[in-house]
């Protein structure tokens, strides 16, 4: 590392400045010092002479006087001694003095008169002294004082010593400044650019940068920067492959570049109940979280590829601090994309919207997981409000855009589509229903289901996961509300507004390029495992929300099967179960997390053995970064949902397979098993089934897991978010709007708004 002229001129000029302005003040502290002592030493050896001196005057002694006067001579820095009389004459003084000294200081005849003793600097003939006077008082007044005469060249430093000894420490102190720079920040920054020129040049070897602590926040940006260039690199790479293979892949940036063509200068909000970022107190410091969603994971891509608002629910409890007075932010955090707009719910809002109906009523009734739906009215008049006061707050976000596109987010605000289209009906209102939507007899048992589906047909486009969830949702619309069905071109016309139906599997931001490939999975297992105590050869994973429709105790007692039927794969297997613990505050989860601990050590206490356990279970939030390694090393991973929409987690861990292996068991329950089909589908309340079904996963050859692995990898790379994103937006950017009633004769007849078939748009 060259260091330029300039830092070495700084730090010339600073240290030099700064030495001087201490060396001046430390010379003069020490001359201060020596003054005082000079001062104490002076006094010590007058008063020590009194008495002597008293006595030889009271004899009339003079000559003792000369004696006593000349032991001080050529005594180191003490030029030496004199007695004066009441007048000031000398009685007696040492040697050689009187010719240095000349006339009487005028330190003597001031004791004299006064009375006190006085010390002071002066010039003698030649040089400079120090006198201490101390006068001699008896009964009739003052008769005589004693001078101490001290040389004072010791004190008298040369300027230039200074000036020499500041510049020589100047010297000194840059060299080793410049020294310990070059060797502790030298080879850093060397490293770091060495890096970034690899990483420009596009060079392998620079996939990992050195650890450094000195740089380490520099370090962490050039990895995100590195990161979002590596990104962009294999994007334009895959799709450079692609236009040559005549191929067409969702990414990021074509979901940008579509977005902005479809919105033009309309502006994209989201509404969802959970936020994508929550503020957290932590010690005295501010944390800021991602919530564990798979909705925030789904939609977050959209909003970052289009800079547009998200209105949700403010769950932190530093949520309000580190927003403005509107509730407004920009986030993420490090690289700022778009708006987060926080709604604030009261306890009994929450309450009674979020625990009570959407998730003990709406959750059981649409999932069918043998849990029974509870309907309170209470909690359906809160459900009411909270959708009118997000209505407000999307209303407020929306003020001034013409024909601004809304992304509803869910069963949480099945009326939310409704009151924004009275309110705006320029406003092109989407809603995406996350989860199942049962048969019309199971839905038929809600007390609101006729205010529910107007709300939701207050929205110009719908979307489910799966076909299915479109013919019940029709099937349930035609048996509850006076509408018109469109089975042919799936849409609903209620009060001359017409709503398409569609599907949209949702998918996961796959990243095909697969860096971590070159990982040894077996490794990796052993290190996951040894920091739970436990040593197993094979390891399953199964990553949840601890929530009663994902089949966690159906999948630990198909765990117990296998040790049954397979007794072999005793002290070799374990299965890590990540489990998030989802709405403790409901009691059916509460009774869930208990019966979920209860078979985890049930189940361990049977078979456990030493250093070994067949169940770890990890009851707490896990970040995806904490969850990748698992399912990089997994054998198998096990989703046994009882009824889902998608599930994500299934093809995150294909997602995260670049090595292609592992094998993914998959409940025929679940959304992603349409799409899925090289996984091993099993009825998750078969345990037998789920027994076998890891049976085969373990025996599997490695060559039909790559061959099953790459073409599940295929389908999620193809069908990947930005395609999901790109599909909806796409077909709501379809959509005709009518903002002013029409008479009859006007009317011309009605069509439908998009003719796209649903199997194409399922593919």
């Amino acid at each position: 590392m060259k260091l330029n002229r300039r830092l070495i001129v700084s730090l010339l000029g600073g240290v030099a400045a700064v030495s001087s302005i201490f060396a001046i003040y430390q010379a003069r502290e020490e001359m201060h010092a020596l003054k005082v002592a000079l001062d104490r030493q002076a006094r010590l050896l007058a008063e020590s002479q009194r008495l002597p001196v008293e006595q030889i005057l009271q004899a009339g002694k003079t000559q003792d006087l000369h004696a006593l006067t000349d032991r001080y001579q050529n005594q180191g820095q003490l030029a030496g001694m004199a007695v004066y009389d009441s007048k000031g004459q000398p009685l007696a003084i040492t040697t050689g003095l009187e010719t240095r000294l000349g006339a009487t200081p005028e330190a003597v005849t001031s004791a004299l008169r006064t009375g006190q003793s006085r010390r002071t600097f002066f010039r003698a003939v030649r040089d400079d002294l120090h006198i201490y006077v101390l006068p001699l008082r008896t009964d009739a007044g003052t008769v005589g004082a004693i001078a101490i005469f001290h040389n004072v060249d010791y004190l008298t430093v040369p300027i230039w010593r200074h000036a020499i000894f500041s510049v020589a420490q100047t010297l000194l102190i840059v060299l080793m400044t410049l020294l310990i720079v070059r060797w502790s920040m030298g080879k850093p920054l060397r490293h770091l650019a060495l890096w970034l020129r690899d990483l420009r040049v596009g060079d392998p070897a620079a996939a990992k940068l050195p650890k450094d602590e000195l740089f380490g926040p520099l370090t962490t940006e050039a990895k995100s920067l590195a990161s979002s260039l590596h990104m962009a690199r294999a994007a334009a790479e895959e799709e450079a492959r692609l236009r040559d293979a005549s191929l067409s892949l969702w990414t990021a940036e074509r979901l940008r570049i579509s977005m902005q063509r479809k919105l033009g200068t309309s502006r994209l909000f989201a509404v969802s109940n959970r936020e994508p970022y929550e503020h957290v107190h932590q010690g005295n410091t501010i944390a800021c979280k991602v919530p564990p969603s798979g909705l925030v994971t789904a939609l977050e891509p959209v909003l970052r590829a289009c800079d547009g608002t998200w209105i949700a629910q403010a769950t932190g409890d530093a949520d309000r601090e580190t927003a403005d007075e509107h509730g407004r932010l920009r986030v993420p955090p490090d690289h700022q994309q778009y708006s987060l707009r926080r709604v604030w719910l009261s306890k009994q809002e929450e309450d009674g919207f979020y625990f009570g109906f959407a998730n003990e009523g709406l959750w059981p009734l649409c999932h069918i997981a043998h849990t029974r739906p509870i309907f309170r009215t209470e909690d359906w008049n809160h459900y009411q409000t909270v959708n009118r006061k997000f209505a407000e707050a999307v209303c407020e976000e929306m003020e001034g855009e013409h024909e601004p596109f809304v992304l509803v987010q869910d069963y949480h605000f099945a009326l939310l589509p409704r009151m924004l289209k009275e309110r705006r009906p320029d406003a092109r209102i989407a809603l995406f229903w996350h989860i199942p939507w049962p048969n019309p007899e199971a839905f038929g048992i809600c007390p609101w289901q006729r205010e529910l589906l107007d709300g939701m047909l207050g929205a110009d486009l719908i979307g489910f996961h799966i076909q299915a969830h479109c013919n019940n949702f029709l099937a349930t619309v035609e048996r509850a509300l006076e509408s018109r069905i469109d089975h042919a071109h799936f849409s609903v016309n209620r009060q001359d507004h017409l709503t398409s139906v569609r599907p949209f599997p949702i998918s996961v931001a796959f990243n095909g390029n697969g860096h971590n490939a070159a990982l040894d999975p077996a490794a990796e297992r052993s290190r996951l495992l040894h920091q739970f105590g436990v040593h197993a050869e094979f390891m399953g994973v199964g990553v949840d929300r601890v929530d009663y429709t994902k089949g966690i105790p159906e999948r630990f007692r198909g765990v117990e099967r296998l040790m049954e039927l397979y007794p072999d794969y005793r002290e070799k297997l374990t299965f890590v179960q990540i489990g998030a613990p989802s709405r403790t505050f409901i009691k059916r989860y509460q009774d869930l997390m208990a019966e979920v601990e209860g078979e985890a050590e049930r189940i361990n206490r049977r078979f456990q053995t030493g250093s070994w356990k067949p169940i770890v279970f990890l009851k707490r939030h896990h970040s995806h970064e904490e969850i990748q390694p698992y399912y990089r090393a997994a054998d198998f991973c096990m989703v046994t949902a009882l009824h889902d929409g998608m599930n994500l987690v299934a093809k995150e861990f294909v997602g995260a397979r670049a090595d292609e292996q592992g094998s993914l068991i998959l409940s025929r329950f679940t959304g992603a098993s349409h799409e899925l089909a090289d996984a091993l589908i099993v009825n998750p309340y078969d345990t037998d089934e789920l027994a076998h079904a890891m049976h085969a996963a373990l025996t599997m050859p490695a060559d039909e897991q790559r061959i099953r692995m790459a073409r599940m990898r295929a389908v999620v790379k193809e069908r990947n978010v930005y395609r999901w994103a790109g599909s909806l937006i796409g077909e709501l950017a379809g959509v005709r709007l009518e903002t002013a009633p029409r008479t009859i004769s006007e009317q011309p007849p009605r069509r439908p708004q998009v003719v796209a078939r649903a199997a194409r748009l399922a593919g």
